[in-house]
């Protein structure tokens, strides 16, 4: 059994299956190591699951089968509680649903894989011979989900009591549950097939002066807004360019300033794969905080796939992927000449290019997972 943190099927499917989660569960799907599967969403508040079903109908559709089956749990109320003993209540809630679905579906002494931290650690799960919990990200220092934060530190005491099994995506998230069972660092990765084949990149770059300096990802808190604009000006004759989605629109508003930073939407993995390509040098000027030290960047493991040199904040997750290959800035330093020096590395050869998507693909990641996971 597979449980999804705080997206579902649907969403994941609409956001192209890019992230770890994602991933997974779709490759979790007729896996060979899989008997049968049962994949869980959150539970729902009914009227706005009524909602989105009529929005999508007919777009998304679960590959359901004898082998596999998809569980849609849905409640009355609309938003999650925080407090200790609404999730409480409501973890005890999504027990009896998963051991229901667990039950329908026959499955004989059922493994479990979890993505959701409070279902981890507040559901009891005994109906499970074994549980891992798949650590994404730290998300008690997630500042979205700020008021779950005690009952995130709760839940990892949980975790770590009763010895569940982790895979976390980093060091420092590891470190952070302190788990007690097995365990193990499972980093982000790539599908081959995205960066082993050519793709063409969006007509919009023709225009962009070179070189061309690229961060894919979320735009939010995270940048260092300050080392963006003194790569800029450092570099008048480079474009920066910042794509993904817009989360942060105020934290990011002095970047438009700059003639030479462009900000743009969130771009189809197709699309995505060949601007990258594309691109010059990849960027990644995390501010340093609990969250991003936790991290397993998905962008890094696609700059390097794509054969770019990589100029990144010095943070932990960072520092062994590729040493050669990516400039590292502590925290203070001179992001402008740092450029210099990322760019002077060049890119990659093909044959280093493809050694290292083949040696970081998801199909080795998920049989990590799959290891710890079936012991």
């Amino acid at each position: 059994m597979f449980v999804f943190s705080y997206v579902s099927w649907e969403a994941a499917a609409r956001r192209g299956w890019f992230a770890s989660e994602d991933r997974l569960a779709r490759a979790l799907v007729g896996h060979e190591r899989v008997g049968r599967l049962l994949v869980c969403d959150l539970m729902r508040s009914l009227p706005m699951k009524l909602m989105r079903d009529r929005l999508t109908r007919g777009r998304v559709a679960f590959p359901a089968s004898e082998r596999s089956q998809l569980l849609q749990p849905v409640r009355l109320r609309r938003s999650s509680p925080t407090s200790r003993a609404g999730v409480e209540r409501t973890g005890a809630v999504y027990d009896r649903a998963l051991r229901r679905g667990v039950t329908r579906m026959g499955l004989d002494d059922p493994v479990a894989i979890v993505a959701n931290p409070l279902v981890a650690g507040f559901c009891e799960l005994s109906w499970a011979r074994a549980v891992t919990f798949y650590a994404i990200d730290d998300w008690s220092a997630y500042p979205p989900h700020r008021h779950w934060w005690p009952a995130y530190r709760e839940s990892y005491a949980r975790i770590a009591a009763r010895g569940l099994r982790v895979a976390a995506v980093s060091d420092a998230v590891l470190e952070r549950i302190g788990p007690t069972g097995p365990c193990k660092v499972i980093p982000n990765g790539l599908e081959p097939s995205e960066w082993l084949a050519p793709q063409g990149p969006p007509d919009w770059i023709a225009r962009l002066g070179r070189p061309l300096l690229l961060y894919a990802g979320t735009l939010d808190a995270r940048l260092d807004v300050e080392a963006l604009l003194a790569i800029a000006r450092a570099r008048p004759e480079a474009t920066v360019a910042l794509v993904g989605p817009l989360l942060d629109p105020q934290h990011l508003a002095p970047l438009r300033e700059a003639r030479n930073i462009e900000i743009r939407p969130p771009l189809g993995r197709e699309s995505l794969a060949g601007l990258i390509r594309t691109a010059d040098l990849g960027l990644i000027p995390h501010i340093g905080s609990p969250l991003t030290r936790a991290m397993s960047p998905l962008k890094l493991y696609e700059y390097l796939a794509a054969g770019l040199p990589v100029l990144a904040a010095d943070l932990p997750p960072l520092r062994d992927v590729a040493p050669t290959r990516v400039t590292l800035v502590a925290e203070g330093a001179d992001y402008a000449a740092a450029v210099r020096q990322a760019l002077a590395k060049g890119r990659a050869s093909e044959a280093e290019r493809i050694d290292f998507v083949q040696r970081n693909s998801w199909r080795t990641r998920h049989e990590q997972l799959l290891d710890l996971a079936l012991a």
